[in-house]
């Protein structure tokens, strides 16, 4: 591991806007820096922990993760979110962000680390897989904005 880099949850509204053009390299939708940081305090409020990578100062990387409970894995933690900047990538922070976010779920005491990817992320899936990750179902959604669907 480098020795410039610092792992740190953000736990201030000031760390969080840090994270902000980070966390856009993965979700571009978020436009607006004061509604990310409201979003990331009220998913806090619901357990979700930001976890920060810098170097020298500066954020590169992100891991969004939350203990969460059901019947398939019981207790476990759920990524939601894992970035690292594109002109950091090839460092292997990402497997670094992941094997933190692998060891406080051990830490916890739980079995069961859980992500989804998309299906057209190839890259992504090769790399959870390189991270010992299997692939044990499929994600599926339905956006009920655009009216009743029978």
């Amino acid at each position: 591991m480098d020795n410039n880099l610092e792992y740190a949850l953000i736990e201030s509204e000031a760390s969080c806007r840090e994270c902000f053009a980070v966390m856009r390299e993965l979700r571009p939708h978020l436009t607006d820096e004061r509604s990310f940081v409201e979003q990331v305090l009220r998913q806090a409020a619901q357990g979700y922990r930001l976890l920060a990578v810098r170097e020298h100062g500066q954020v590169i990387g992100l891991a969004g993760f939350r203990v969460t409970e059901n019947f398939l894995y019981g207790r476990f933690v759920y990524v939601d979110d894992l970035v690292v900047m594109a002109s950091q990538q090839r460092r292997k922070l990402g497997a670094e962000l992941l094997g933190w976010v692998r060891q406080y779920t051990r830490e916890l005491g739980y079995r069961h680390l859980v992500l989804d990817t998309g299906l057209h992320m190839q890259l992504a899936q090769r790399f959870y897989f390189r991270q010992g990750m299997l692939a044990k179902g499929m994600h599926f959604f339905q956006d009920l904005g655009t009216g009743p669907t029978e």
